[in-house]
């Protein structure tokens, strides 16, 4: 061999090692633990090829399920791909052990972990390592972490700009202690033969179209849905999905459901091909698809209120009595006059009218028993009317 052949085959060879070299330090997966609550709480960073300190990037939550981990989440809901592609971060946070030894997070109050702490600890820890654009963290999550995802919009509303829940719902903790800030967008993904998170609802967890319509309401969606039949590009895999949305909301959000037909406890388009798994969509894809789009600055945008969702002082409201029979009282620390709304948890108005001064009754006598939402500009409050 010459010498001018050897040097040009250790040229390609240096070539071939410092682009090596650049990917594996470009995109990393990395392995870490923040102190929260006392205790240490695991994650598992992606980081994607394409990410430059320069230039902002999104940040995703992807949770996983009851009993599962960081870990199984990032190769069963995997957006690492997407990532490389549109240049966002993912973190994968691991749930706890409740008193079943088994990983959760907690939406139900079960336990004394407190999981929107974690979450927000996390925010400010990534960022202060990597450059996160914050208008843009949006939440994901499987069964129990789509359960976290509601949690997150509900109690951390002021951080997260939209979120996506593939096979989880609202629990009744995190439905009666939401309080969001801003208009939030909605995605829910989920099987109509799913026999862990039921469709219908639980004695933990709302039904879906409960789920809808709390979310159609909040963010002033259109009241009807525009259903559209996606097609069945497999017919093997026994589902068939149905995508209704919920457009023109305040500030461009929406409210959107892909109802899998057919369709279990399972993540749609993974590579793990369980039974009931449906493969004409991919939930990852629509997911990123879904909530790019929106950002906190753009969800800021005062349609139809004069009221800064995310810099205005909170209305200091508080209604009572709780559950109520004949009256609710509204009583304000300050002068008020705003317009009013109750609806139930099927979005049916039932009652609306004005508050002026800083103490109004409502005849509640004329309205049959139920769980309805009173929303006054931006906040809403779940009353329950006794028997």
């Amino acid at each position: 061999m010459t010498l001018p052949q050897l040097k040009k085959i250790t040229m390609r060879l240096l070539v071939a090692f410092l682009f090596i070299t650049n990917i594996i330090f470009a995109q990393q997966t990395i392995y870490d633990t923040i102190s929260n609550g006392g205790i240490d709480r695991s994650f598992i960073l992606y980081v994607p090829a394409n990410y430059s300190a320069v230039t902002p990037a999104p940040l995703l939550f992807n949770f996983h399920g009851y009993t599962s981990n960081a870990y199984q989440q990032m190769f069963y809901g995997d957006f690492r791909s997407i990532a490389d592609t549109a240049g966002f971060i993912i973190v994968h946070p691991n749930g706890t052990l409740d008193f079943n030894n088994n990983t959760h997070f907690n939406v139900w109050g079960s336990s004394s972990v407190d999981d929107v702490a974690f979450t927000e600890d996390l925010i400010d820890s990534i960022s202060a390592t990597y450059n996160i654009d914050l208008s843009r963290v949006y939440s994901v999550g499987m069964s129990n972490g789509g359960y976290m995802s509601y949690h997150l919009a509900c109690l951390l509303n002021s951080k997260i700009a939209a979120v996506a829940s593939v096979t989880g719902t609202m629990s009744y903790n995190t439905f009666n202690n939401c309080n969001p800030l801003h208009p939030t967008p909605i995605l829910q993904i989920h099987g109509t033969l799913d026999g862990t998170v039921p469709f219908s609802g639980s004695s933990v967890g709302l039904s879906i179209n409960a789920v809808m319509n709390y979310w159609t309401n909040y963010n002033n969606c259109s009241s009807s849905g525009v259903t559209t039949f996606l097609p069945n590009l497999v017919l093997t895999d026994g589902s068939t999905v149905t995508e209704i949305l919920y457009d023109s909301g305040n500030c461009q959000s929406s409210t959107k459901l892909l109802r899998v037909e057919g369709g279990g406890h399972t993540w749609p388009g993974t590579n793990f091909p369980l039974v009931g798994t449906n493969y004409d969509i991919n939930a990852s894809l629509e997911v990123w698809k879904f909530l790019s789009v929106h950002s906190l600055n753009s969800l800021n945008c005062n349609v139809n209120n004069p009221v800064d969702f995310l810099s205005a002082p909170p209305l200091k409201i508080k209604i009572y009595p709780n559950p109520a029979n004949n009256y609710i009282i509204v009583e304000s620390e300050n002068y008020i006059d705003v317009n009013y709304t109750i609806k139930s948890l099927l979005g049916q108005v039932v009652k609306s009218g004005s508050l002026k001064g800083n103490y109004t009754e409502i005849n509640f006598s004329d309205i049959i028993p139920g769980i309805y939402i009173v929303k006054i500009q931006n906040k809403s409050f779940k009353i329950i009317k006794a028997n």
